[in-house]
């Protein structure tokens, strides 16, 4: 499809045009907060599909429902308005180009041919679930506002609840991953998966969300990808599928590397806070082996980190009585209650994918393992969660890298790769450290 930078005086036209129909509601007293509503929403699913580089609309819904031909556009409708002289004027409402001849003739043909396309094959792709029960309307699919900014709780979502709960529903019965995003990195091709299950679901029996993962990396698997990334560790599929052509990718490496790359200059100790995961341990290794003190709370997770560590750097694991740390590496499952005892000044570090919630006025909370992303990286229009536009999280960059070197090794399971290579590649393909905010 065509892309055209439309002039700032254009899109004040745009929006004058489409205030007539809720303003000429307004003064003649007609108006409601449904229609406006409505009104709203229409145009902006109709701006967000007619941007798509693909058709969404299948041609049986035209059939079964003729008129909405000609009540609505599609992609390629919206591609003849750019690429042709003088036809497809009304985007939103196509009938007015039928009444007044200026309908583009290849119209429907353009449209049939785009549905034939052949369908691209990712060399990566990441595989990735819904979050929190709002987080569906942030995706591209959703609202385009809504997904053009970071992940934050508006209060106006709660309205929606109705339809919330049935998204919930719908999640349940349908079983299949669909594609969110495509992008392109040079001559890499990446798509992002989504497993139609919330966080909450992924609570519930496993065997489902199991199947669903498997399929998806069956069906990556036909289509000829190189990579995928998995939020979980994936050891159990390649067990499973021992001839597996692509790799398996679970990130840990690089979000290692972007923690550590995190931790301010002239630090001589740390406290590690949270479940320990393989990242954990990585982490606390890679500290102990630069000579930085690691210290822990608790005597269990001290004896569990205290058999990870050679003789040689188990001196450099102490178990702490206080919490006078200034800088805090925090993951998954640690408490409230613990934030608090934190002393003015603490830097928090997660690294885990959700951050902590922010208890603390007086403290600084750096992101979640991210990267920004180089400008060559195209098509990005939608923020990753509660990270800002052009930010991408260290498990899904790690992927990429994956592809982008060609490196033919799983990362799964107990399996890291190299710390420092990837973190080294990360750089060399232009993504740059993210910086906490003042």
């Amino acid at each position: 499809m065509a892309a055209v930078i439309h002039p700032f005086a254009e899109h004040i036209v745009y929006f004058m045009l489409f205030s007539i129909p809720m303003l000429t509601t307004v003064f003649t007293g007609t108006g409601s907060l449904v229609s406006i509503t409505g009104y709203i929403l229409y145009i902006d699913v109709m701006n967000n599909m007619g941007h798509c580089n693909f058709e969404l609309i299948p041609k049986r819904l035209f059939s079964i429902f003729p008129p909405l031909k000609y009540l609505m556009y599609t992609p390629s409708f919206h591609s003849l308005h750019h690429t042709q002289f003088r036809t497809n004027y009304s985007l939103f409402m196509p009938i007015y180009d039928y009444v007044y001849g200026t309908m583009d003739k290849s119209t429907d043909a353009v449209y049939e041919t785009s549905l034939e396309r052949p369908e691209e094959s990712p060399k990566v792709v990441h595989l990735t679930h819904l979050t929190t029960l709002e987080s569906i309307y942030y995706l591209r699919l959703g609202f385009a506002t809504l997904a053009s900014k970071p992940h934050t709780s508006k209060w106006y979502l709660w309205l929606m609840w109705p339809m919330t709960s049935w998204s919930l529903i719908i999640t349940w019965i349908y079983g299949n991953t669909f594609v969110v995003e495509a992008n392109t990195f040079g001559k890499l091709k990446w798509q992002s998966w989504v497993v139609p299950r919330y966080t909450i679901q992924l609570q519930w029996p496993r065997e489902a969300i199991n199947s669903m993962i498997e399929r998806a990396i069956l069906d990556a698997e036909m289509k000829g990808v190189k990579g995928e990334e998995l939020n979980r560790n994936g050891e159990l599929y390649i067990q499973r599928y021992p001839q597996l052509k692509l790799n398996l990718v679970d990130g840990s490496s690089l979000v290692v590397a972007v923690v550590l790359n995190s931790i301010p200059k002239r630090t001589t100790q740390v406290l590690l806070r949270g479940k320990l995961t393989k990242v954990a341990y990585a982490i606390a290794n890679t500290l102990c082996e630069r000579n930085i003190k690691v210290a822990t709370l608790y005597k269990d997770e001290y004896e569990k980190l205290h058999l990870r560590l050679t003789t040689k750097l188990k001196s450099n694991l102490i178990l702490s009585t206080s919490y006078a740390q200034k800088t805090w590496l925090v993951g998954d499952g640690w408490t409230e209650k613990e934030q608090l005892k934190a002393s003015k000044g603490t830097l928090f570090i997660p690294f885990s994918q959700f951050p902590p919630k922010k208890m603390s006025k007086d403290c600084f909370y750096h992101s979640t393992p991210a990267m920004i992303t180089p400008k060559s990286f195209t098509n990005i229009h939608s923020c990753e969660n509660w990270l800002s536009r052009r930010v991408m999280s260290a498990w899904r960059i790690a992927g990429i890298l994956h592809g982008l070197e060609g490196w033919n090794v799983h990362e799964c399971g107990d399996s890291m790769f190299n710390i420092e290579e990837i973190w080294q590649a990360s750089l060399r393909h232009g993504f740059r450290p993210l910086t906490m905010p003042n």
